[in-house]
């Protein structure tokens, strides 16, 4: 097919005239300077305009010949190749009966991609004013391509920084305090450089959150480590090593409809996920407070009260197994399996950044070598208590060295009169109920925390026992539908009264 070309250094239209300013005559460039304001930023009313504007059709495609805008129009693909190399910034044409204009877009990215095509077309020859039109168009385009790649830039920074955030949490949860405190000195120095720090979790509708994850940053003065939860859509987790954070946010979710908060006690950044646990206790009470806020209040904890020195060693007795695992492994399995216990499989996952699978296989590898079934809360209470201590976050001090050829069992550290007076006293408490709450709740424990099961057992409906269950949490005080901490204290005082038997770990 004949064609006629024309290809130019510089931009097509460019003439030795003299530009006249805008008048009435001239309202053309008013409607082009409308498309740049904040509300009229769009290519596609923008090259729409520009066909309409010459009487003819108009395309804008990208570098791969993708159609950004406009009508597909069927250019000459070495033509196109030249605009888009660079050795050449516009062309015009004569094809198919039909004059054409070419001109190439520049972004400010360094790939082909990044450049892009603006073809026009009408039946006529371009004259002075259709020139000037696709002259002053390319230029309104080539800004609305840069803003629009700037958005998404900044986009993409924010989902990385947001993405960086959450590796330093999953960090953290892991007891990594080394890497922890890398990976923040780069972007904000001096973050992590504290022993210890407080958890909050501030809990809003899942429409809300990217909005109130800003606002905490901004509350805390970007002091903190602000993380959008991976496991609760509600949540934004802030990780503040300043005491003046709870203040602040307490002030962000006062007044503030829907909006509660939950924090911890101060505790070792290596205690990241016992305290990320106690935040979750403390929104759990700040539900029901009418300034929507709650920290987590200090309670008699059963390790406590055992034998110190017995603990450690019944701890290191039970895990004994884990130590012929190299010591990469045997960190993994136990932060893996301590987070496993202390939420659910696919949170821990959501947490530490892994599948679900490989939380769970990492969990049955644990439950293979200690012999033993973690279906069974007693064995998850047991077996949680004994990651902890290995772990550093029971705060006990050995005062002697346990003795003796017979390894402890679990309940030789329930004997105790210490122990056991605290677990009758909790327990005591839902005798005061008219419902069998203590014996429902029994049965539900025993029955691995199934109501079903725990219904057939008892010979009621499992509605009543999940009803009784959800009565027995305010009367305790701790939340007994989610596994974690509250759930295996009181597990352990069931066990140090006698009401249920022993679990069967591995002992060596």
């Amino acid at each position: 097919m004949d064609k006629e070309k024309e290809a130019v250094a510089g931009r097509a239209d460019e003439g030795p005239y003299t530009e006249t300013p805008y008048g009435a005559g001239a309202t053309w460039a008013e409607e082009l300077l409308d498309h740049l304001r904040p509300a009229g930023r769009d290519l596609r009313r923008v090259v729409a305009w520009l066909a309409h504007a010459v009487r003819g059709t108009a395309c804008l495609q990208d570098g791969d010949g993708a159609v950004l805008a406009g009508e597909p129009m069927a250019l000459d693909a070495a033509l196109v190749a030249d605009l888009v190399a660079g050795r050449i910034s516009s062309a015009a044409l004569e094809d198919r009966g039909r004059q054409v204009r070419l001109v190439a877009l520049r972004h400010p990215v360094p790939h082909p991609a990044a450049t892009c095509v603006l073809a026009v077309a009408r039946a006529t020859p371009f004259d002075r004013r259709a020139a000037e039109i696709v002259t002053r168009t390319a230029s309104v385009l080539e800004l609305l391509l840069r803003d629009r790649e700037l958005t998404a830039a900044g986009r993409r920074l924010r989902r990385a920084t947001s993405d960086l955030r959450l590796a330093i949490l999953q960090l953290l949860m892991v007891q990594d305090t080394v890497s922890a405190r890398r990976v923040a000195a780069g972007l904000w120095p001096g973050l992590l450089d504290t022993d210890t720090a407080s958890v909050y979790v501030v809990e809003v509708c899942a429409e809300e959150r990217d909005r109130l994850a800003e606002e905490c940053l901004e509350a805390t003065g970007g002091q903190a480590l602000v993380v959008r939860c991976p496991a609760m859509d509600g949540h934004v987790i802030v990780v503040s090593p300043a005491a003046a954070a709870g203040e602040r946010l307490r002030a962000l979710v006062e007044g503030r409809p829907g909006t509660f908060l939950g924090g911890s006690v101060r505790q070792n950044l290596a205690q990241t996920a016992g305290a990320y646990g106690q935040a979750i206790s403390a929104l759990a009470v700040a539900r029901f407070r009418p300034d929507h806020a709650a920290v987590y209040a200090e309670r008699t904890h059963p390790e406590r009260l055992m034998d110190p020195a017995a603990l450690h060693t019944w701890s290191a007795d039970v895990l004994r197994p884990l130590d012929t695992l190299p010591h990469h492994t045997r960190a993994e399995l136990l932060a893996t399996t301590r987070l496993g216990l202390e939420f659910t499989a696919v949170s821990a996952a959501k947490v530490l950044g892994v599948s679900r699978n490989t939380v769970r296989a990492r969990m049955d590898r644990v439950e293979g070598l200690l012999h033993t079934d973690f279906s069974e809360l007693t064995v998850r209470a047991a077996a949680h208590l004994a990651l902890n201590t290995q772990a550093g976050c029971v705060e006990v001090v050995p005062e002697r060295t346990a003795t003796g050829s017979v390894p402890l069992r679990l309940g030789d550290l329930l004997a105790g009169t210490p122990i056991r007076t605290w677990a009758h006293d909790l327990l005591a408490r839902l005798t005061r109920d008219g419902r069998d709450l203590r014996g429902t709740l029994r049965a539900w424990i025993a029955a691995g925390g199934n109501a079903e099961r725990a219904a057939q057992d008892l010979g009621v409906h499992a509605q009543t026992v999940r009803e009784h269950v959800r009565s027995a949490e305010p009367v305790l005080e701790r939340q007994l539908l989610a596994a974690g901490s509250d759930l295996y204290e009181v597990v352990l005082a069931h066990l140090a009264v006698g009401d249920l038997a022993e679990p069967a770990l591995c002992r060596t």
